[in-house]
């Protein structure tokens, strides 16, 4: 089956860095489009960035732009967010996600989901 596995967040004072990876397997990754998003407590899902099947393409949330940056390596069906200058109101659960053919940012266009991983960014 289908699963997708996040690791990398943890505890960061604001204007940190942390690096998401996203491990997939049970897909043909080349063939997903894939994207990361986030939930803050009480609020609802939010798209963070998303990138093409082949890398050639990338989309991001405004207020990420310029601190964040998604990446993915086909050969080793793994999705990366870099995040820099991190914020307290950065802190969420992030969660990658696989679509196949074209990215998108609606969650409602995603096939398959991560478990998420928590960042947590201290002022």
């Amino acid at each position: 089956q289908v699963q997708l596995v996040e690791s990398g967040g943890g505890v960061v004072q604001a204007g940190g860095s942390l690096k998401l990876s996203c491990a997939a397997s049970g897909l043909t990754f080349g063939n997903y489009a894939m994207g990361w998003f986030r939930q803050a407590p009480g609020m609802q899902r939010e798209f963070v960035a998303s990138v093409s099947r082949s890398a050639g393409f990338t989309y991001y949330q405004d207020s990420v732009k310029g601190r964040f940056t998604i990446s993915r390596d086909n050969a080793k069906n793994t999705v990366y967010l870099q995040m820099n200058s991190l914020k307290p109101e950065d802190t969420a659960v992030y969660s990658c996600a696989a679509k196949s053919l074209f990215y998108s940012d609606s969650a409602s266009d995603y096939n398959y989901w991560g478990q998420g991983t928590q960042v947590t960014v201290s002022s």
